[in-house]
């Protein structure tokens, strides 16, 4: 299985990152935590006695950090999402006895998106706090890698909005990465995206004309170029709007957009741009198949953000590698929503698939730590990390690995599998919310090009 992704790194496109999950194949949960190692409380089977085995591990406790862009000038809820998830899942797992009678202390960190508060938070908690690993990471500006990863701390399942998850080696991204990680990014500076977003929508919703949305600054042109790229190879009309970032006139691009036909849209702006978009596409009367978006506006407040567009708002759809956080009738995807609801009840409004994510995050560095039994140790977390299986944790994944590629393997066109959410103002009892719009994430799969492009 092979994961590859689009990365952009904006202020102004607020880092959407588009996932395109590999396809792999499941491998059944009691693989993923012996039964000696309960992933719940308890002691480890057969009298095996805990060890302080490792930084961050005593008999009672292991330590583990976790650093978030929590404030800053992006907002307190553009990226802390994954820091309440994984947050959630370890006071739950705490209440249920641990791992193996271990208790789990999170020593978080918040770096306000500022690259040497960044480094500041690694500092802090590996030099000082000794803490023996990482979760729910999710950071705008991740200038401590080089250092995490050359104390060999692992990170476990962070949320990639830069380039870090794919350029050291004990970094590991949720979404997983076929690149080497030798300390360059990707291969020698060259990211795969692979298309099978554009050829969902181009078979499942006969789209076919094109609109990409961007502004004249250089990460949103960036962004915009690898969406345009993989539109053309999926044979797609590609209609381009770039607009000026200063005074971005959508009344007149809609206009334009509306008479060549545009069918569906992609875009490369940030979130209040998205909204006077909408705006403008619904007093245009442009009405299309999808306005595509990513998992990191996957979120409870889509009603309130794009009020007063509800023709747009309604077309919005999001594709990703993990399950709508509103599918409660899945087992993994309830004991979140309940651990979320007891731990972080102010947070109801403000849901997210992020969120989700981070508990996701969190469920992974448990497995590999209960897979370790009494003897705790980084080179134990690791090994079960990189095993050459997909990881899925417990179903909320389509199931992702580490397993490297060389360049022309990363370049060859392969499987990739993908979820698809639309927003829908009639669900949840009128309330709004995300609706399924695949029957099986893991089924949902296409065999598709992979193109190279520079971060």
């Amino acid at each position: 299985m092979r994961r590859t992704r689009r990365t952009a790194a904006p202020v102004a496109v607020l880092c959407a990152v588009l996932l395109a999950a590999g396809c792999g194949s499941r491998v059944p949960e009691r693989d993923f935590v012996p039964s000696n190692a309960p992933a719940g409380g308890g002691a480890p089977a057969g009298g095996t006695a805990n060890k302080a085995s490792d930084v961050g591990v005593t008999p009672t406790e292991i330590k583990i950090g976790m650093i978030d862009t929590s404030s800053g000038l992006l907002g307190k809820d553009t990226f802390s999402g994954p820091m309440y998830g994984a947050q959630a899942f370890f006071q739950a797992l705490n209440d249920k006895g641990g791992i193996n009678g271990r208790k789990v202390t999170v020593v978080p960190c918040d770096d306000a998106g500022v690259g040497f508060e960044n480094q500041k938070c690694a500092r802090k908690l590996i030099d000082d706090e000794k803490v023996f690993a990482f979760a729910g990471n999710s950071i705008y500006k991740y200038d401590g890698a080089p250092f995490v990863s050359s104390k060999g701390v692992p990170d476990v399942g962070g949320i990639p909005i830069g380039n870090a998850y794919d350029t050291y080696q004990h970094l590991y991204s949720l979404y997983g990465s076929s690149a080497p990680r030798n300390g360059s990014v990707g291969w020698d500076g060259t990211l795969y995206q692979n298309t099978s977003v554009y050829r969902y929508f181009k078979e499942r919703l006969g789209a076919r004309t094109a609109a990409v949305v961007s502004y004249n600054q250089a990460d949103s042109a960036r962004f915009a170029q690898t969406i345009k790229d993989g539109l053309k190879a999926e044979g797609y009309t590609i209609v381009d709007k770039q607009l000026d970032f200063a005074l971005p006139n959508f009344d007149a691009a809609v206009i334009d957009m509306r008479n060549r036909g545009v069918d569906i849209v992609f875009d490369a702006i940030d979130t209040r741009g998205n909204a006077q978009l909408c705006k403008s596409m619904d007093g245009a009367g442009l009405k299309v198949q999808a306005k595509v978006s990513t998992v990191q506006n996957q979120n409870a407040t889509i009603g309130t953000d794009f009020k007063d567009s509800p023709t747009c708002r309604n077309s919005i759809q999001v594709t990703g590698g993990s399950r709508n956080y509103e599918d409660v009738q899945n087992p993994a995807v309830a004991d979140f929503r309940n651990a979320m609801a007891k731990y972080f009840p102010d947070r109801a409004g403000q849901m997210s698939q992020w969120a989700l994510e981070g508990w996701a995050s969190a469920q992974w560095l448990t497995d590999a730590i209960g897979s370790c039994g009494a003897d705790v140790t980084r080179k134990c977390v690791e090994q079960f990390v990189n095993r050459p299986e997909g990881y899925d944790a417990h179903g909320l994944l389509i199931p992702v690995n580490f397993n490297p590629q060389t360049a022309e393997q990363a370049a060859a066109p392969a499987k990739a599998c993908l979820n698809v959410v639309r927003w829908q103002d009639s669900a949840n009892g009128g309330q709004g919310g995300w609706v399924d719009q695949v029957p099986d994430m893991d089924a949902n799969c296409f065999v598709v090009p992979s193109l190279p492009y520079k971060p």
